[in-house]
């Protein structure tokens, strides 16, 4: 989704009451600082992904871009340091999230659809995390997908860390759904990814723990964390402190799983980094919320995160309904 010029005032005023409120925990200076990103070439940051083979460094892409490119940023310096250019792919549509495979392979979503799910098909793009950072060309593997109850309108595509298989939540205002992608991914044929489980969420991002034991999923104004148990089956556990940015549109965990990485759309963009409580590290048991507990009382992780701090509650409505109206004529 191409990103607003300008944030509308009341969102301004609802980002500082939210700092006042102090309703975030942000990772101290550990190695997992937050930065911004310095490329003018990137001003559509959709997705981000925390490589594995080079400490420090995140890869990300604009969601409508002149090419199939991806870019390796150097969290240090927010400067660039290698740029890949994917061939045997085609002309990328909507690219709108990426993550690393236990495989060592980046996997990128070509998977939006602004025109509220009409496409007939969407794809996947699979490459081999480069072991040198330049700038270079690399062959991907291209996937065709589609969904098993018909197209859609996605920007979170997550690959299990152990298991390697692919998922993808829908973005649904009203709260989408979660898919499961076939044990094996077909190069020559169609993929069906199929409904496992409702995300109650209007989601942009999502991430998998590096253990594999929880899934984050982001929308604008919210997340939601899912305990992931065997067979895939998602359980909600709580709620994510998403940070008030400017169009929030990607989340990935750091290597060690102690921080989760908040990016958004926009020219000089920052990625801000919200601890998660309780994890030591990658192998720990405890619950990947990043904030307030869930209550229990079912609704969703988006907006309803914020009616539960009395300081912000109207201003965050407000903000809402201003940018809802802002994508309306964006459309």
């Amino acid at each position: 989704m191409r990103s607003p010029r300008s944030s509308p005032p009341v969102l301004a005023g609802a980002v500082l009451l939210l700092a006042a409120a102090g309703s975030l925990t942000t990772a101290s200076a550990d190695g997992h600082d937050g930065f911004t990103i310095k490329d003018p070439r990137i001003v559509e940051s959709s997705g981000l992904a925390a490589s594995r083979a080079h400490p420090g460094v995140y890869w990300t892409h604009n969601d409508q871009d002149k090419g199939a490119y991806l870019y390796a940023v150097d969290s240090r310096t927010g400067k660039t340091v290698a740029t890949v250019t994917m061939t045997g792919v085609g002309a990328p549509r909507d690219v709108e999230a990426i993550s690393v495979g236990p495989d060592g392979n980046l996997y990128v979503g070509d998977i939006g659809d602004n025109l509220g799910g009409t496409w007939s098909n969407v794809w996947i793009y699979k490459l081999p995390e480069p072991k040198t950072l330049k700038d270079q060309t690399v062959r991907a593997t291209q996937y065709v997908v589609k969904y098993a109850d018909g197209a859609r309108d996605a920007e979170a595509l997550m690959v299990h860390p152990k298991t390697g298989r692919i998922y993808i939540a829908d973005k649904k205002e009203e709260g989408g759904s979660l898919y499961e992608g076939p044990a094996e991914m077909s190069a020559s044929g169609t993929n069906v990814f199929k409904r496992v489980a409702a995300t109650d969420l209007w989601v942009t991002d999502g991430a998998f723990s590096p253990d594999g034991r929880q899934l984050a999923l982001r929308g604008y104004f919210g997340g939601t964390s899912y305990a992931w148990k065997g067979g895939g089956k998602p359980v909600r556990e709580g709620r994510l402190s998403v940070p008030i940015q400017r169009q929030g549109e990607s989340v990935t965990y750091t290597p060690d799983g102690t921080t989760l990485m908040y990016g958004t759309e926009g020219a000089q963009s920052e990625v801000t980094p919200v601890e998660v409580p309780g994890k030591g590290g990658g192998g720990s048991d405890s619950a990947s919320g990043g904030g307030s507990s869930d209550s229990g009382d079912g609704k969703p992780g988006g907006i309803d995160d914020f009616k539960t701090a009395a300081l912000v509650g109207a201003a965050v409505l407000l903000a809402f309904f201003g940018l809802k109206r802002l994508f309306r004529k964006r459309r």
